[in-house]
């Protein structure tokens, strides 16, 4: 880390601070806001064990996102910036896995929440069909790390789109059952999905895809996954080379950063569905 840390010419010094910085302010968000949401006086839709669990599901993510900003790794590549076992990939991918599952579930509560407020099927059936979509994009997510196989991360990400869109149509179907500003608020969360998915289908699963087919050209023979399991266990390479970087920064800037944040507001949505969302048309 000193090493790192005293390469100030180096843009992956000011990046690993960027990741940490906002990390931090993360947990301390998180810390105010269980704090403050606990002590929240509401009606049984803003309070209890509902919220409890929000608050907990998005710990998960906060901090685990956090971990991964701290210690940087990218999984099929088997790169990281420090040379700790914690930076080994089973511990990397054991720890995301954990936390995305987890904000796919608080997405869903959201879902099953505003559903039932609206009586709109569409958000109840989609609350339980992206938890679905995203266990099995961790399938896949598992897959490519333990193989070294990219087609499989284009798979995962792909399947997170498809979650997202159906997570949209719902918000959709919801927005004109709702006053202000609990339609802003839905309509704030409907342009954050289009840019994910903009994000996704132009840059993220194209990069994946062509990083597979740059293998299939150079031959690259893939792990057993039983292999890849003993692999992801033992080996990680340090490197301080931007180049090997280079394809990472920007997703793991937008998703450590923005994502949490989603995932923080989603427990302030919940929490005040009883004083706010509750105004259906």
């Amino acid at each position: 880390m000193r090493l790192l840390l005293q390469a100030r010419s180096n843009p992956l010094a000011w990046w690993w601070s960027f990741l940490s910085a906002v990390s931090f302010a993360n947990i301390v968000s998180w810390v105010w806001l269980y704090g403050a949401l606990r002590k929240q006086p509401g009606g049984p839709l803003a309070g209890g064990a509902g919220l409890e669990a929000m608050l907990l599901l998005c710990a998960a993510y906060v901090f685990g996102c956090a971990f991964r900003s701290v210690l940087p790794r990218a999984d099929v590549q088997r790169i990281c910036l420090f040379d700790t076992w914690l930076s080994s990939v089973f511990v990397g991918r054991s720890v995301a896995t954990v936390a995305e599952i987890c904000f796919a579930v608080q997405w869903a509560i959201m879902l099953r929440q505003l559903g039932s407020l609206a009586d709109a099927d569409t958000a109840l059936n989609a609350a339980w069909i992206i938890v679905v979509l995203i266990v099995v994009a961790e399938c896949f997510s598992w897959y490519a790390v333990l193989t070294t196989n990219y087609l499989f991360n284009a798979i995962e990400n792909s399947l997170w789109a498809a979650a997202f869109f159906l997570v949209g149509i719902a918000l959709v179907r919801l927005l004109p059952e709702f006053d202000d500003p609990a339609r802003w608020v839905i309509a704030c969360a409907l342009l954050g999905i289009a840019a994910y998915l903009a994000f996704v289908v132009i840059l993220d699963v194209p990069m994946y895809l062509s990083r597979w087919r740059e293998a299939l050209g150079r031959g690259r023979k893939y792990l057993h996954p039983l292999d890849g399991l003993r692999d992801v266990r033992k080996r990680w390479i340090v490197t301080h080379n931007v180049a090997d970087w280079k394809g990472e920064i920007a997703w793991m800037s937008l998703y450590f950063s923005a994502a949490v944040w989603g995932s923080l507001a989603l427990c302030v949505m919940y929490a005040n569905i009883g004083d706010v969302l509750i105004a259906p048309r």
